[in-house]
């Protein structure tokens, strides 16, 4: 070959040919009348010699054996965009070099889509491998690292489908793809600030290239994880892949490749974006992710985003499911102690789960997994349990961890006075975490050089070598000839500590600047723990920070909660406002922001913990589908409610909360562990089955605790704790009232389907059922009336007295008539049918005189505000029980609507 010998060509042939073809080359170099050649048998000794001709010296090489040159695309279509490398300028030949990523695509080869998606699975592989091998669980211990299936313990996980669904739990993360799918192509994983989303993302990862046993990812062809924070100002996924996932220098796949991939539908392939709370280019309303997200692009595919709660994308497609991690429970935090701490030692695994139990702050810091691992890990190396009285102190004892660790690797005392001097003398970063934090749009990543600049270089390599800063090394998206293809970006290694630092600053000016707000646009939803900090940093700036925070929504109750950072050393300082708040009812309401109930359940231990009564807690509306999780009342917000040695009585109020007996018996044991509990009332959909009383704790009947029900009737009902029945409470008369089925409160009606079929087969007499603006249809045998909008069926109520429809302009054939009318014979205690209107009805019921007959014989009265067909005009009007026909009422006082509307009809 020309250009030098640069293989041992004793198994190499070649075929040469010379082609009128042409071939541009690097720079828009166009050569003519180019030599062609077929070469095989070509060996590792220059594996860039397969894709070019002569003496070329491209700087990034390729491995390709038996490349065919005469099979690469058409030099002139410019639809073939190669994936860009670096420009090398070479010369002495007739073609110098064709950009290699075309030469060694392996769609560009004729290879078929299977073996191009399988070639690319591996790549992806390659690259999850190692990146699941490299995890730092303890932020400050940098030289530590480990498998991301050694550390990774299951969260708590909840999931719903569209607005009006209930939270459901969800008992794997192995279900998250499958049962949490359910029919939505786009999933949101939502979880606060250290609760394991990233960790979750790489388990997944884990899960895919290890094929493990029971996970649903080894049906599938094709598995994209992305971290969307290091891909800012990418426009395609393409490039992402690329730029973020497959090796730049052995990869032979190009853009062309994963786009024609991603669009194959007999593929199946998962998308995951990990960190969009903090993508550069969330703002931006055309980046891509928004683009799939919407399903402008990419609609048959299914994904995954993982985010904080108060930064989920708009514009989402109504049908995205919704999955929210809840963080560790005790059950999760002992499983991970004894996983990635402990390891069998018994002893050192007690005194850390007895750290957590006796300490409510601690335990309430440690719902999220990130505290529960530095903690824990902490703790037990120093073998020291540090007393924490607030998050401010928990967070003090932490950076004495990081920069206790970074100490031990000094190796001069000059390193070790200039790490103490910036432990303490760290104005800049604060004054940068704050204007990350400050602005209408955080930015948590910054340029190196950036940061540099503005921190020094001292107190920026002395927070690199603490781990309270990561650097990382991205590909630049563009860069010219010449330039460096890598540059550097930072971090904070969580939002938190970037919290922390940015209170310092916070405090600063406060105190500087009395008059002014510096936290306007700082939402306490998305940062309660910088103000947590500003108020334990500084009792003077205390004071302005929650006159600050009383302005804002639902501040009041979490102002209180900042007060008591600064507690500690003696200082009982907000206590005696915890009393008043715990003196009367505390309600946790369904419609509550997530912060005010997060604060609620922090002073009710807070209250517990310093031995303060609690009057009674009452939980309206918020208790999950699940009830308990690890002995714990469990929210629909994912906040765990703890049993409370001060709590006197619990409410829980649910229309739609189901809790049969194993759930019944789950939050008896709750009530068990209120060890002065006196009284548990329930509204809820309850059966007045009996619960098995040997299952009952004992000690609620030495207690003496009454457990009642509130039911549909307004009658009490209470549970018989020897028998384990339900007895009704009193002397009254059971009989259920006016009961309304609306159109606009469809989810009401599953509770209020299952109370009427309840209160049917006890005999309870049901007064009237008013079924407002759902067009009910009776089915073929007259059995049910379907609800269509609630997706329910109300059942034969053979205690039924009246029932009244209510459907504006609505018109009703034969055989709808009749198969109401056959439901209304089957109800055998009804006396009155209603049709409200207007509607417009036959002018005679055919074909159901046994129907009518029936009706006939027990004195049911059938009457409406209707039209007919052959009668203009809406009218008070009877149905003549005998021949069919629609009469009009005789002194025609019917056309009053109001006269004969029900109240609570005309309420609505």
């Amino acid at each position: 070959m020309e250009g030098g010998e640069l293989v041992d060509q004793s198994n190499v042939q070649i075929e040469e040919q010379v082609h009128p073809l042409q071939i541009t080359g690097d720079h828009n170099i166009t050569y003519n009348n180019c030599r062609i050649f077929n070469v095989t048998g070509i060996t590792q000794q220059a594996s860039n010699t397969g894709i070019q001709l002569g003496a070329s010296t491209s700087t990034t090489p390729r491995t390709t054996q038996g490349s065919r040159l005469s099979e690469l695309p058409s030099p002139q279509d410019q639809n073939s965009p190669a994936r860009k490398r670096p420009a090398t300028e070479t010369s002495g030949n007739d073609v110098t070099r064709v950009d290699q990523a075309d030469l060694a695509s392996p769609l560009a080869k004729r290879q078929t889509t299977a073996d191009v998606a399988d070639l690319l699975a591996r790549e992806l592989k390659e690259t999850y491998r190692s990146r699941c091998s490299r995890v730092q669980p303890i932020p400050y211990i940098t030289d530590k690292l480990c498998s991301v299936d050694q550390v990774f313990t299951e969260v708590g996980i909840q999931y719903k489908f569209g607005r009006n669904d209930t939270w459901k739990t969800l008992h794997s993360y192995c279900d998250i793809l499958t049962e949490a799918k359910g029919d939505s192509r786009i999933q949101i994983i939502e979880g606060e600030p250290g609760y394991g989303k990233s960790t979750l993302a790489l388990q997944l990862a884990y899960d895919w290239c290890n094929n493990v046993l029971n996970s649903t990812l080894g049906r599938i062809d094709i598995l994209v994880v992305l971290n969307l924070r290091e891909i800012g100002g990418t426009n395609s996924i393409a490039k992402a892949i690329l730029k973020s996932l497959l090796p730049e220098d052995i990869s032979s796949i190009n853009e062309t490749d994963v786009e024609q991939l991603l669009q194959d539908r007999n593929l199946k392939t998962i998308i995951l974006f990990d960190s969009y709370d903090e993508y550069p280019d969330q703002y931006s309303k055309d980046n891509f992710v928004a683009k799939i997200l919407e399903e402008k692009i990419l609609r048959h595919t299914h994904v995954v985003l993982i985010t904080r709660p108060s930064c989920k994308p708009a514009g989402c497609a109504p049908h995205t499911g919704q999955i929210k991690l809840t963080g560790f429970d005790e059950s999760a935090r002992e499983k991970y102690v004894r996983k990635a701490v402990t390891k069998g030692d018994e002893q050192a695994t007690q005194r850390l789960l007895q750290a957590f139990k006796s300490n409510p702050i601690l335990r309430d810091i440690c719902q999220a997994p990130l505290f529960t691992v530095i903690y824990a890990h902490a703790a037990h190396e120093e073998q020291v349990f540090q007393e924490i009285s607030s998050v401010t102190e928990f967070f003090r004892y932490i950076l004495k961890c990081f920069h206790s660790h970074a100490l031990k690797k000094c190796e001069s005392e000059r390193e070790k006075d200039e790490l103490k001097r910036y432990a303490v003398d760290h104005a800049n970063l604060d004054k940068v975490a704050y204007e990350s934090l400050a602005g209408e749009n955080q930015q948590l990543i910054r340029k190196r050089n950036y940061l540099v600049k503005e921190l020094g270089n001292g107190l920026h390599q002395a927070c690199v070598d603490t781990g309270i800063l990561i650097e990382e090394k991205v590909l630049n998206h563009k860069y010219a000839l010449g330039d460096e293809p890598y540059s550097f970006q930072v971090r904070f290694f969580h939002k938190l500590l970037c919290e922390w630092f940015a209170s310092h600053h916070l405090v600063k000016l406060v105190k500087d600047h009395p008059s002014h707000d510096p936290t306007v646009n700082m939402d306490p939803n998305d940062l309660q723990y910088l103000f947590r900090f500003a108020c334990g940093l500084d009792p003077n700036a205390a004071s302005k920070v929650i006159q600050l925070l009383k302005r804002k929504e639902d501040g009041d109750r979490f102002a209180l909660l900042c007060a008591l950072e600064q507690r500690g050393n003696g200082n009982n300082i907000g206590l005696d406002e915890v009393r008043d708040l715990m003196s009367v009812r505390v309600e946790i309401e369904s419609w509550d922001s997530r912060l005010l109930q997060r604060t609620t359940v922090q002073l009710l231990e807070l209250a517990s913990g310093n031995e303060i009564p609690i009057s009674c807690l009452h939980l309206k509306g918020c208790v999950s589908e699940a009830v308990t999780a690890g002995g714990n009342i469990l929210l629909n917000s994912g906040l765990h409610v703890p049993p409370s040695s001060t709590l006197e009585t619990i409410e829980i109020t649910g229309k739609n909360l189901d809790i049969p007996e194993e759930k019944m018996i789950r939050l008896l044991t709750y009530a068990e562990e209120c060890e002065k509990l006196k009284k548990l009332t329930l509204q809820c959909l309850l059966p007045l089955s009996a619960v098995p009383a040997e299952q009952i704790p004992p000690s609620l009947k030495t207690r003496n605790i009454e457990v009642l029900l509130l039911s549909l009737e307004e009658l009490v009902y209470h549970l018989n704790l020897i028998q384990g029945k339900w007895v009704k409470h009193g002397t009254g008369t059971a009989e259920i009232g006016d009961v309304t089925l609306y159109n606009g409160n469809p989810d009401e009606h599953e509770w209020m389907v299952r109370e009427l079929t309840r209160a049917s087969t006890a005999g309870i007499p049901i007064a009237r059922v008013d079924i407002a603006d759902c067009s009910p249809v009776a089915d073929q045998s007259g059995s049910s009336l379907a609800l269509p909008r609630s997706q329910l069926s109300l059942p034969i109520l053979s205690t039924l007295q009246e029932l009244q429809i209510w459907d504006s302009d609505r018109r009703m054939d034969n055989t709808e008539v009749v198969g109401i009318l056959r439901y209304m014979a089957k109800c055998t205690a009804v006396r009155v049918l209603v049709f409200h209107g207007p509607m417009l009805l036959p002018d005679r019921v055919q074909g159901a005189e046994s129907i009518l007959s029936t009706l006939g014989s027990r004195n049911v009265t059938v009457w409406g505000f209707i039209r007919t067909e052959s009668q203009d005009g809406f009218a008070r009007r009877y149905l003549d029980l005998r021949s069919g026909v629609w009469e009009t009422d005789d002194d025609g006082s019917g056309s009053d609507e109001g006269s004969w509307i029900g109240e609570d009809v005309k309420d609505v």
